[in-house]
């Protein structure tokens, strides 16, 4: 796997919280494999057989030249090695909810791509709700050649951190 571009803003510390959560702050995720196993598994759990999933002859027709996985399956993917990363577990005791995702796949992914999950603060409103702060995420899905596969944003609710420290 190439090394990813440098994220630029400061990593969240190793061990524990920071003090306040404030924008630039970054970490990432381990890596996953994604298998001919995911796709047909999320097929049958969501129902979407679209052809361009599971169908290798059909697929091979396309632009993309091969199946590709569920645009939705590689954000559930997203979400999954975010919450199991250390960064978001240093995080998890503030996050209250979430309540908005705003996202984008501007390349596809593909059968045996491994992704790892790179997790920014693009934005941050202080006492959006009295006593709750609004932290932006933006997760973005990156794939072994360096690409963004999916980019959301995930909006979240959270206790001030600064009042814990």
């Amino acid at each position: 796997m190439q090394s990813l571009p440098s994220a630029g803003p400061p990593a969240l510390p190793a061990g524990s919280a920071p003090q306040a959560l404030e924008v630039g702050h970054t970490f990432l995720s381990a890596g996953r494999t994604v298998t001919e196993s995911d796709i047909v598994n999320f097929a049958c759990l969501s129902g979407d057989f679209n052809r361009l999933h599971v169908d290798r002859e059909y697929a091979s027709g396309t632009p993309f030249g091969q199946r590709i996985a569920h645009g939705l399956l590689v954000l559930s993917i997203l979400s999954g090695l975010t919450t199991q990363s250390d960064g978001y577990r240093r995080l998890e005791p503030y996050v209250l909810a979430l309540i908005d995702i705003n996202c984008r796949f501007p390349k596809p992914t593909f059968i045996g791509d491994t992704i790892v999950v790179r997790v920014s603060v693009v934005d941050k409103t202080a006492q959006y709700r009295p006593g709750k702060d609004k932290v932006v995420f933006r997760r973005e899905a990156i794939n072994q050649r360096g690409e963004v596969v999916v980019q959301a944003n995930f909006a979240m609710l959270m206790r001030p951190m600064e009042a814990n420290a």
